[in-house]
Protein backbone atom coordinates (compact mmCIF):
# COMPACT_ATOMS: atom_id res chain seq x y z
CA UNK A 1 0.00 0.00 0.00
CA UNK A 2 1.11 3.66 -0.68
CA UNK A 3 0.57 5.82 1.87
CA UNK A 4 0.21 9.95 2.95
CA UNK A 5 2.06 10.28 6.28
CA UNK A 6 -0.53 12.02 9.27
CA UNK A 7 0.82 15.39 8.51
CA UNK A 8 -0.07 15.74 5.32
CA UNK A 9 -3.24 13.82 5.35
CA UNK A 10 -4.34 16.28 8.65
CA UNK A 11 -3.40 19.34 6.03
CA UNK A 12 -4.29 18.39 3.15
CA UNK A 13 -6.66 15.00 2.27
CA UNK A 14 -10.62 16.11 2.45
CA UNK A 15 -13.54 14.47 3.86
CA UNK A 16 -14.59 11.23 2.01
CA UNK A 17 -11.30 11.06 0.23
CA UNK A 18 -10.13 6.75 0.73
CA UNK A 19 -6.69 7.10 2.64
CA UNK A 20 -3.72 4.68 3.71
CA UNK A 21 -2.20 5.51 6.85
CA UNK A 22 1.16 3.39 8.11
CA UNK A 23 2.69 4.01 11.73
CA UNK A 24 2.45 2.38 15.20
CA UNK A 25 -0.33 1.54 17.62
CA UNK A 26 -0.40 4.06 20.66
CA UNK A 27 -3.43 3.07 22.11
CA UNK A 28 -6.52 0.40 21.26
CA UNK A 29 -9.91 0.87 23.24
CA UNK A 30 -12.46 -1.43 22.57
CA UNK A 31 -16.69 -0.39 23.70
CA UNK A 32 -20.05 -2.41 22.75
CA UNK A 33 -20.11 -0.85 19.22
CA UNK A 34 -16.73 -0.17 18.17
CA UNK A 35 -12.92 -0.46 17.73
CA UNK A 36 -10.70 2.65 18.28
CA UNK A 37 -6.94 2.85 17.48
CA UNK A 38 -4.83 5.50 17.84
CA UNK A 39 -2.18 5.96 15.07
CA UNK A 40 0.93 7.69 14.99
CA UNK A 41 3.98 7.31 12.29
CA UNK A 42 6.36 10.44 13.40
CA UNK A 43 5.31 12.91 11.14
CA UNK A 44 3.46 15.12 13.43
CA UNK A 45 2.31 15.15 17.14
CA UNK A 46 -0.11 14.22 16.14
CA UNK A 47 -2.18 10.54 16.28
CA UNK A 48 -5.01 9.73 14.20
CA UNK A 49 -8.12 7.51 15.18
CA UNK A 50 -9.12 4.58 12.85
CA UNK A 51 -12.52 3.15 14.09
CA UNK A 52 -13.79 -0.20 13.10
CA UNK A 53 -17.30 -1.18 13.83
CA UNK A 54 -17.87 -4.49 16.44
CA UNK A 55 -17.10 -7.51 14.88
CA UNK A 56 -16.11 -5.89 11.18
CA UNK A 57 -12.22 -7.00 12.71
CA UNK A 58 -11.51 -10.70 13.07
CA UNK A 59 -10.92 -11.53 16.71
CA UNK A 60 -7.92 -13.23 15.63
CA UNK A 61 -6.26 -9.87 14.14
CA UNK A 62 -8.05 -7.75 16.67
CA UNK A 63 -5.78 -9.87 19.34
CA UNK A 64 -2.60 -8.70 17.75
CA UNK A 65 -3.24 -5.08 17.91
CA UNK A 66 -1.70 -3.72 20.72
CA UNK A 67 0.12 -0.40 21.69
CA UNK A 68 4.03 -0.19 19.81
CA UNK A 69 2.81 -2.83 17.32
CA UNK A 70 3.03 -1.51 13.16
CA UNK A 71 0.21 -1.63 11.32
CA UNK A 72 -1.16 -0.29 7.76
CA UNK A 73 -4.91 0.59 7.50
CA UNK A 74 -7.09 1.71 4.55
CA UNK A 75 -10.08 3.68 5.01
CA UNK A 76 -12.11 6.54 4.34
CA UNK A 77 -11.49 9.77 6.00
CA UNK A 78 -14.35 11.26 7.57
CA UNK A 79 -15.42 13.59 10.33
CA UNK A 80 -14.69 12.82 13.67
CA UNK A 81 -17.61 12.07 16.37
CA UNK A 82 -15.31 12.09 19.56
CA UNK A 83 -13.69 14.86 21.15
CA UNK A 84 -9.74 15.47 20.79
CA UNK A 85 -9.92 15.26 16.63
CA UNK A 86 -11.50 16.53 14.06
CA UNK A 87 -10.80 13.45 11.56
CA UNK A 88 -10.74 9.73 12.43
CA UNK A 89 -10.62 6.88 9.17
CA UNK A 90 -13.36 4.40 9.14
CA UNK A 91 -11.07 1.29 8.34
CA UNK A 92 -11.78 -0.98 5.28
CA UNK A 93 -8.63 -3.26 5.43
CA UNK A 94 -5.31 -3.55 7.79
CA UNK A 95 -2.56 -5.13 7.81
CA UNK A 96 -0.01 -5.61 11.00
CA UNK A 97 3.65 -5.37 9.58
CA UNK A 98 5.22 -5.92 13.09
CA UNK A 99 3.80 -7.27 16.61
CA UNK A 100 4.98 -6.05 20.10
CA UNK A 101 4.14 -8.29 22.62
CA UNK A 102 2.08 -6.36 25.26
CA UNK A 103 4.25 -8.25 28.28
CA UNK A 104 7.61 -7.28 27.08
CA UNK A 105 6.91 -4.02 25.15
CA UNK A 106 8.12 -1.24 27.81
CA UNK A 107 6.01 1.80 26.30
CA UNK A 108 2.95 1.43 27.88
CA UNK A 109 0.07 3.51 27.67
CA UNK A 110 1.20 5.51 31.07
CA UNK A 111 3.74 8.09 32.01
CA UNK A 112 6.89 6.87 32.37
CA UNK A 113 10.41 8.89 33.55
CA UNK A 114 12.87 10.47 31.40
CA UNK A 115 15.09 8.52 33.74
CA UNK A 116 14.04 5.12 32.46
CA UNK A 117 13.48 6.72 28.80
CA UNK A 118 17.55 7.14 28.95
CA UNK A 119 17.59 3.16 29.66
CA UNK A 120 15.99 2.53 26.13
CA UNK A 121 16.88 5.36 24.04
CA UNK A 122 16.64 2.98 21.17
CA UNK A 123 12.41 3.37 21.83
CA UNK A 124 12.11 6.70 23.33
CA UNK A 125 11.68 8.35 19.90
CA UNK A 126 7.81 6.26 19.81
CA UNK A 127 6.93 8.75 22.84
CA UNK A 128 5.61 12.26 22.19
CA UNK A 129 8.22 13.90 24.16
CA UNK A 130 11.12 12.27 22.43
CA UNK A 131 9.33 12.77 18.87
CA UNK A 132 8.72 16.11 19.44
CA UNK A 133 12.00 17.00 20.20
CA UNK A 134 13.63 15.28 17.46
CA UNK A 135 11.71 16.81 15.06
CA UNK A 136 12.44 20.69 16.58
CA UNK A 137 16.28 19.13 16.45
CA UNK A 138 15.69 18.41 12.76
CA UNK A 139 14.37 22.20 12.05
CA UNK A 140 17.14 23.74 14.02
CA UNK A 141 19.31 21.99 11.84
CA UNK A 142 17.98 22.70 8.79
CA UNK A 143 17.67 26.37 9.78
CA UNK A 144 21.73 26.74 10.77
CA UNK A 145 22.59 25.19 7.01
CA UNK A 146 19.90 27.47 5.32
CA UNK A 147 20.87 30.69 7.73
CA UNK A 148 24.32 30.31 6.47
CA UNK A 149 24.02 29.28 3.16
CA UNK A 150 21.73 32.58 2.84
CA UNK A 151 24.02 34.80 4.10
CA UNK A 152 26.95 33.44 1.65
CA UNK A 153 29.09 31.22 4.39
CA UNK A 154 30.73 28.36 3.15
CA UNK A 155 30.63 25.07 5.31
CA UNK A 156 33.41 23.67 5.76
CA UNK A 157 34.12 20.22 6.99
CA UNK A 158 37.23 20.51 9.50
CA UNK A 159 38.74 17.03 10.76
CA UNK A 160 37.10 14.50 13.76
CA UNK A 161 40.90 13.47 14.04
CA UNK A 162 43.13 15.92 15.22
CA UNK A 163 46.93 16.15 16.36
CA UNK A 164 46.38 19.65 17.89
CA UNK A 165 44.28 20.62 21.24
CA UNK A 166 42.35 23.73 20.12
CA UNK A 167 40.94 24.57 23.85
CA UNK A 168 44.28 23.76 26.01
CA UNK A 169 42.72 21.82 28.23
CA UNK A 170 43.81 17.96 27.21
CA UNK A 171 40.48 16.93 27.76
CA UNK A 172 40.41 14.42 24.98
CA UNK A 173 39.93 11.41 23.40
CA UNK A 174 42.99 9.20 21.80
CA UNK A 175 42.72 7.81 18.58
CA UNK A 176 44.90 5.01 18.43
CA UNK A 177 45.75 1.38 16.24
CA UNK A 178 48.45 0.42 18.76
CA UNK A 179 48.03 -2.67 20.93
CA UNK A 180 46.16 -1.93 23.83
CA UNK A 181 47.95 -4.36 26.05
CA UNK A 182 51.56 -4.37 25.03
CA UNK A 183 52.27 -0.79 22.51
CA UNK A 184 55.75 -0.49 21.06
CA UNK A 185 57.66 1.45 23.44
CA UNK A 186 60.61 4.03 23.34
CA UNK A 187 63.91 3.79 24.85
CA UNK A 188 62.62 6.40 27.75
CA UNK A 189 59.75 3.62 28.39
CA UNK A 190 56.69 6.10 26.62
CA UNK A 191 54.89 5.05 24.48
CA UNK A 192 55.89 4.91 20.61
CA UNK A 193 53.57 7.08 18.69
CA UNK A 194 55.30 6.87 15.69
CA UNK A 195 54.45 3.57 14.64
CA UNK A 196 51.04 4.69 15.45
CA UNK A 197 48.39 4.70 12.07
CA UNK A 198 49.14 8.42 11.99
CA UNK A 199 52.85 8.77 13.17
CA UNK A 200 52.06 10.83 15.68
CA UNK A 201 49.73 10.76 18.84
CA UNK A 202 45.88 11.53 18.06
CA UNK A 203 42.78 12.32 19.06
CA UNK A 204 39.28 13.17 18.45
CA UNK A 205 38.18 16.70 18.32
CA UNK A 206 37.08 19.16 20.53
CA UNK A 207 36.62 22.19 18.00
CA UNK A 208 37.08 22.61 14.70
CA UNK A 209 37.32 26.30 15.15
CA UNK A 210 41.49 26.36 14.38
CA UNK A 211 40.68 24.89 11.20
CA UNK A 212 38.10 26.79 10.41
CA UNK A 213 39.88 29.48 10.97
CA UNK A 214 42.01 28.90 7.93
CA UNK A 215 39.46 28.48 5.48
CA UNK A 216 37.85 31.82 6.50
CA UNK A 217 41.29 33.38 6.31
CA UNK A 218 40.69 32.07 1.96
CA UNK A 219 37.12 31.72 1.73
CA UNK A 220 35.77 34.60 3.71
CA UNK A 221 32.74 33.40 5.47
CA UNK A 222 32.57 29.60 6.59
CA UNK A 223 30.76 27.73 9.01
CA UNK A 224 31.41 24.29 10.67
CA UNK A 225 28.60 21.61 12.01
CA UNK A 226 29.98 19.03 13.25
CA UNK A 227 30.58 16.61 16.32
CA UNK A 228 33.17 17.34 18.75
CA UNK A 229 34.48 15.40 21.64
CA UNK A 230 35.42 16.18 25.64
CA UNK A 231 36.86 13.69 27.63
CA UNK A 232 35.86 15.32 30.99
CA UNK A 233 33.77 13.44 33.59
CA UNK A 234 31.11 16.08 34.33
CA UNK A 235 28.45 13.79 35.18
CA UNK A 236 25.68 17.00 35.20
CA UNK A 237 22.65 17.83 33.27
CA UNK A 238 24.73 20.56 30.95
CA UNK A 239 27.69 17.61 29.61
CA UNK A 240 28.08 15.39 27.06
CA UNK A 241 31.11 13.71 25.70
CA UNK A 242 30.11 13.98 22.53
CA UNK A 243 28.14 16.72 20.96
CA UNK A 244 28.13 18.94 17.72
CA UNK A 245 29.40 22.17 17.23
CA UNK A 246 28.02 25.43 15.08
CA UNK A 247 31.38 27.30 14.61
CA UNK A 248 31.52 30.31 12.31
CA UNK A 249 34.36 32.20 11.27
CA UNK A 250 34.49 35.29 9.10
CA UNK A 251 37.14 37.37 7.68
CA UNK A 252 37.46 40.70 8.28
CA UNK A 253 35.10 40.83 11.30
CA UNK A 254 35.74 42.51 14.67
CA UNK A 255 33.87 42.27 17.71
CA UNK A 256 31.03 43.81 16.82
CA UNK A 257 30.31 42.30 14.01
CA UNK A 258 30.50 39.39 15.90
CA UNK A 259 28.18 40.43 18.20
CA UNK A 260 25.48 41.49 15.50
CA UNK A 261 26.02 37.96 13.45
CA UNK A 262 25.72 35.88 16.61
CA UNK A 263 22.38 38.00 17.74
CA UNK A 264 20.78 37.73 14.59
CA UNK A 265 21.36 33.89 13.87
CA UNK A 266 20.00 33.05 16.73
CA UNK A 267 16.65 34.57 16.36
CA UNK A 268 16.44 33.42 13.16
CA UNK A 269 16.53 29.72 13.77
CA UNK A 270 14.75 30.10 16.84
CA UNK A 271 11.99 32.28 14.68
CA UNK A 272 12.34 29.17 12.38
CA UNK A 273 11.70 26.55 14.78
CA UNK A 274 8.45 28.56 16.28
CA UNK A 275 6.67 28.58 12.89
CA UNK A 276 7.97 25.25 11.84
CA UNK A 277 7.56 23.07 14.86
CA UNK A 278 3.94 24.98 16.23
CA UNK A 279 2.36 21.65 17.48
CA UNK A 280 5.62 19.93 18.95
CA UNK A 281 6.47 23.37 20.93
CA UNK A 282 2.92 23.91 22.22
CA UNK A 283 3.38 20.29 22.95
CA UNK A 284 6.58 20.75 25.38
CA UNK A 285 4.99 24.02 26.31
CA UNK A 286 2.26 22.35 28.05
CA UNK A 287 5.02 19.70 29.49
CA UNK A 288 7.11 22.25 30.73
CA UNK A 289 3.91 23.99 31.97
CA UNK A 290 3.20 20.53 34.19
CA UNK A 291 6.61 19.83 35.45
CA UNK A 292 6.67 23.29 36.97
CA UNK A 293 3.79 22.47 38.97
CA UNK A 294 6.08 19.89 41.10
CA UNK A 295 8.84 22.44 42.01
CA UNK A 296 8.84 24.86 44.90
CA UNK A 297 7.35 28.05 43.90
CA UNK A 298 10.93 30.02 44.45
CA UNK A 299 12.44 27.29 42.17
CA UNK A 300 9.56 27.94 39.08
CA UNK A 301 10.29 29.80 35.88
CA UNK A 302 8.79 32.96 35.29
CA UNK A 303 8.37 32.62 31.93
CA UNK A 304 6.48 29.30 30.07
CA UNK A 305 8.82 28.15 27.13
CA UNK A 306 7.02 29.80 23.96
CA UNK A 307 7.41 33.05 26.18
CA UNK A 308 10.83 32.51 26.43
CA UNK A 309 11.48 32.11 22.87
CA UNK A 310 9.74 34.75 22.19
CA UNK A 311 11.86 36.73 24.78
CA UNK A 312 14.81 36.30 22.78
CA UNK A 313 13.71 37.06 19.29
CA UNK A 314 11.64 40.24 20.22
CA UNK A 315 14.11 41.74 22.47
CA UNK A 316 17.72 43.30 21.38
CA UNK A 317 20.49 42.09 23.33
CA UNK A 318 21.75 43.88 25.89
CA UNK A 319 25.62 44.58 25.17
CA UNK A 320 27.75 45.60 28.48
CA UNK A 321 31.38 44.29 29.40
CA UNK A 322 32.98 42.05 31.37
CA UNK A 323 33.50 44.71 33.96
CA UNK A 324 30.62 46.35 33.94
CA UNK A 325 28.76 43.21 34.79
CA UNK A 326 30.36 42.41 37.74
CA UNK A 327 29.90 45.97 39.19
CA UNK A 328 26.25 45.46 38.84
CA UNK A 329 26.68 41.82 40.32
CA UNK A 330 28.98 43.39 43.49
CA UNK A 331 25.37 45.83 43.85
CA UNK A 332 23.12 43.56 43.62
CA UNK A 333 20.83 42.30 46.76
CA UNK A 334 22.16 38.36 46.20
CA UNK A 335 25.47 39.71 46.63
CA UNK A 336 25.11 41.96 49.47
CA UNK A 337 23.16 39.24 51.00
CA UNK A 338 25.35 36.56 50.49
CA UNK A 339 22.97 34.73 48.41
CA UNK A 340 25.41 33.63 45.04
CA UNK A 341 26.99 29.91 46.12
CA UNK A 342 30.03 31.50 44.02
CA UNK A 343 31.77 34.59 44.92
CA UNK A 344 31.81 37.50 42.74
CA UNK A 345 35.07 39.56 42.02
CA UNK A 346 37.04 41.11 38.85
CA UNK A 347 39.22 38.16 37.20
CA UNK A 348 36.56 35.30 38.11
CA UNK A 349 34.92 32.81 35.65
CA UNK A 350 31.56 34.16 36.32
CA UNK A 351 28.99 31.35 36.65
CA UNK A 352 25.76 30.01 35.72
CA UNK A 353 24.02 31.89 38.82
CA UNK A 354 25.43 35.08 37.86
CA UNK A 355 24.63 35.24 34.15
CA UNK A 356 21.10 34.15 34.78
CA UNK A 357 20.74 37.21 37.46
CA UNK A 358 22.19 39.30 35.00
CA UNK A 359 19.45 38.10 32.11
CA UNK A 360 16.27 37.39 34.20
CA UNK A 361 16.68 39.81 36.84
CA UNK A 362 18.15 42.85 36.16
CA UNK A 363 17.93 43.76 32.45
CA UNK A 364 15.20 40.91 31.73
CA UNK A 365 16.77 40.96 28.20
CA UNK A 366 19.05 38.29 26.72
CA UNK A 367 22.65 39.64 27.51
CA UNK A 368 25.88 40.02 25.32
CA UNK A 369 29.14 40.08 28.06
CA UNK A 370 32.54 41.38 26.14
CA UNK A 371 36.14 42.42 27.52
CA UNK A 372 36.70 39.12 29.28
CA UNK A 373 40.29 39.06 31.68
CA UNK A 374 42.79 37.41 29.26
CA UNK A 375 43.73 35.13 32.25
CA UNK A 376 40.21 33.02 31.70
CA UNK A 377 39.78 32.95 28.23
CA UNK A 378 41.56 30.87 25.61
CA UNK A 379 44.94 31.91 23.97
CA UNK A 380 43.67 33.11 20.76
CA UNK A 381 41.66 35.90 21.50
CA UNK A 382 42.99 39.00 20.72
CA UNK A 383 44.27 40.85 23.46
CA UNK A 384 42.85 44.88 23.86
CA UNK A 385 45.14 47.69 24.53
CA UNK A 386 45.08 47.26 28.09
CA UNK A 387 46.76 43.96 28.57
CA UNK A 388 44.33 42.94 31.01
CA UNK A 389 41.41 42.36 28.51
CA UNK A 390 40.39 40.39 25.55
CA UNK A 391 38.14 40.91 22.87
CA UNK A 392 35.87 37.89 24.21
CA UNK A 393 31.98 37.57 23.89
CA UNK A 394 29.47 35.20 25.42
CA UNK A 395 25.71 35.46 24.46
CA UNK A 396 23.30 34.57 27.57
CA UNK A 397 19.96 33.43 27.08
CA UNK A 398 17.44 33.22 30.16
CA UNK A 399 16.81 29.50 32.09
CA UNK A 400 20.67 28.79 30.62
CA UNK A 401 22.91 30.98 30.87
CA UNK A 402 25.82 31.29 28.23
CA UNK A 403 25.12 29.51 25.30
CA UNK A 404 27.14 30.87 22.59
CA UNK A 405 31.13 32.15 23.48
CA UNK A 406 33.42 33.74 20.73
CA UNK A 407 35.68 36.50 20.46
CA UNK A 408 37.67 38.70 17.34
CA UNK A 409 40.67 36.44 16.95
CA UNK A 410 44.63 37.54 17.59
CA UNK A 411 45.68 38.61 14.30
CA UNK A 412 49.24 39.94 15.28
CA UNK A 413 51.82 37.17 15.15
CA UNK A 414 54.24 38.11 18.00
CA UNK A 415 51.34 38.54 20.43
CA UNK A 416 49.87 35.11 19.55
CA UNK A 417 53.44 33.26 19.90
CA UNK A 418 53.55 35.27 23.21
CA UNK A 419 50.22 34.05 24.33
CA UNK A 420 51.19 30.29 23.80
CA UNK A 421 54.01 30.42 25.47
CA UNK A 422 52.52 31.76 28.34
CA UNK A 423 49.65 29.16 28.74
CA UNK A 424 52.28 26.41 27.92
CA UNK A 425 51.28 25.74 24.08
CA UNK A 426 54.35 24.61 21.98
CA UNK A 427 54.02 27.29 18.43
CA UNK A 428 55.79 24.93 16.80
CA UNK A 429 52.85 22.23 17.15
CA UNK A 430 50.37 24.73 15.51
CA UNK A 431 52.94 26.42 12.55
CA UNK A 432 50.36 25.28 10.54
CA UNK A 433 48.22 27.45 12.43
CA UNK A 434 50.36 30.44 12.71
CA UNK A 435 51.29 30.53 8.94
CA UNK A 436 47.92 32.31 8.24
CA UNK A 437 49.23 35.38 11.04
CA UNK A 438 52.71 35.35 8.68
CA UNK A 439 51.48 35.47 5.70
CA UNK A 440 48.42 38.16 4.41
CA UNK A 441 46.66 38.36 8.07
CA UNK A 442 43.65 40.23 9.00
CA UNK A 443 41.17 40.85 11.40
CA UNK A 444 38.71 37.72 12.05
CA UNK A 445 36.25 36.87 14.42
CA UNK A 446 33.90 33.60 15.31
CA UNK A 447 32.05 31.82 17.78
CA UNK A 448 30.72 28.68 18.77
CA UNK A 449 27.72 27.39 19.76
CA UNK A 450 26.98 23.89 21.27
CA UNK A 451 23.67 22.69 19.42
CA UNK A 452 22.60 20.47 22.37
CA UNK A 453 22.50 23.50 23.88
CA UNK A 454 20.33 25.47 21.52
CA UNK A 455 18.10 22.64 21.43
CA UNK A 456 18.15 22.36 25.38
CA UNK A 457 16.84 25.70 25.38
CA UNK A 458 13.97 25.84 22.29
CA UNK A 459 12.90 22.49 23.80
CA UNK A 460 12.46 23.37 27.62
CA UNK A 461 14.08 20.41 28.53
CA UNK A 462 16.43 19.84 31.88
CA UNK A 463 19.12 17.64 31.03
CA UNK A 464 21.06 17.53 27.59
CA UNK A 465 20.67 13.98 27.19
CA UNK A 466 17.43 14.50 26.45
CA UNK A 467 17.96 16.42 23.52
CA UNK A 468 20.60 14.30 21.48
CA UNK A 469 19.34 10.73 20.15
CA UNK A 470 21.67 8.67 21.23
CA UNK A 471 24.13 10.20 24.30
CA UNK A 472 27.61 9.55 25.11
CA UNK A 473 28.84 10.47 28.76
CA UNK A 474 30.30 8.84 31.56
CA UNK A 475 29.98 5.12 32.00
CA UNK A 476 27.23 5.69 29.01
CA UNK A 477 27.85 4.24 25.49
CA UNK A 478 24.75 1.81 25.67
CA UNK A 479 23.49 2.23 21.94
Amino acid sequence: MSYLPIQQLLKAAPIGTTVTIKGWVRTKRESKNAVFIAINDGSTINTIQAVAEAGQLPDDTLKLITTGSCVAIRGELAESLGAGQAVEIKIDEIQIYGLADPEKYPLQPKRHSLEFLREIAHLRPRTNTFSAILRVRHALAFAVHNYFNENGFYYLNTPIITASDAEGAGEMFRVTTLDAIKPPLTEEGKVDYSQDFFGRETNLTVSGQLEGELGAMALGKIYTFGPTFRAENSNTTRHLAEFWMIEPEMAFYELEDNMNLAEDFVKTVIRYALQHCADDLAFLDNRLKEEEKTKKKEEQSELGLLEKLQFVINNEFVRITYTEAIDILLNSKPAKKGQFQYEVSWGVDLQSEHERYLVEKHFKKPVILTNYPRQIKAFYMKQNDDGQTVRAMDVLFPGIGEIIGGSQREDDLDKLVARMVEVGIDPNALWWYLDTRRFGSAPHAGFGLGFERLVLFVTGMGNIRDVIPFPRAPKSAEF
